[in-house]
């Protein structure tokens, strides 16, 4: 049978008695240098000056299970200080393949919808509640809300738009912090954080009900309205 290693006191009164105590005990006065732990970037992220710090931060996010299943993480893309966020549910499998939001046929149908109001991709900025795609597309899960919520408020918050556009109910209902249905949330506009916030449909959805397009077509243009509005202002002042 081994013998078993000596305790740490043990070994401290073994050493007194060998070499004496200088070596031993620290000297009167004396204050060890600790040197700092290595901090965890991701740590780091609420400190974020721009984006692309913010995107580092987060983009080796493992707080929930949609971490493990996740194939890319879906930051966002768009104009970095835009004045209009539009903000989605969750990737999808597209999105999960190629690493960037709205690029399947919701996405092309969104383009589209963008258009017809005079924007593109490039004078907007595009994102989603979650940054990994639910497997089989299904609901987010509160906890993954919980979790992933804080990354996009500290995105919009380094975007600093006038104006935010939530796709679909998951959105409205998460920002908003409501329960209301998505029907009642439309068709007005809603304070939030410094910017406007208005509800609609998400594309996804109107690929579905297609008679949800005319409603649609109401809401992006009352955006377009308050945004030309914006600019005048801007202009003039």
């Amino acid at each position: 049978m081994k013998d078993k290693p000596p305790s740490v006191s043990a070994y401290i009164r073994e050493q007194i008695e060998i070499y004496g105590d200088e070596l031993a005990l620290p000297r009167p006065g004396f204050t060890p240098v600790v040197e700092d732990e290595p901090v965890n970037p991701v740590e780091l992220w609420h400190v974020s000056n721009t984006l692309s710090e913010l995107e580092q931060g987060i983009s080796a996010c493992q707080k929930c299970s949609l971490g493990k299943t996740r194939k890319k993480f879906v930051f966002g893309s768009g104009k970095e200080n835009a004045h209009i966020v539009l903000v989605g549910e969750a990737p999808g499998a597209t999105e999960d393949q190629v690493g960037q939001p709205f690029v399947g046929e919701a996405g092309h149908l969104l383009d589209k919808i963008l258009a017809a109001i005079q924007l593109t991709r490039d004078e907007v900025y595009i994102c989603n509640i979650l940054k990994c795609r639910p497997p089989a597309n299904r609901d987010p899960l509160p906890g993954e809300v919980e979790m992933c919520l804080p990354y996009l408020e500290k995105q919009i918050e380094l975007i600093k738009p006038a104006f935010i556009l939530c796709l679909g109910r998951h959105a409205a209902q998460t920002l908003l912090n409501s329960q209301a249905p998505l029907s009642s949330l439309r068709g007005k506009v809603h304070a939030w954080r410094g910017a406007q916030l208005l509800v609609t449909y998400h594309p996804a959805a109107l690929l579905r009900y297609p008679q949800f397009k005319r409603e649609t077509w109401a809401d992006v243009q009352l955006l377009r309205r308050l945004y030309d509005e914006y600019l005048h202002v801007r202009q003039i002042s």
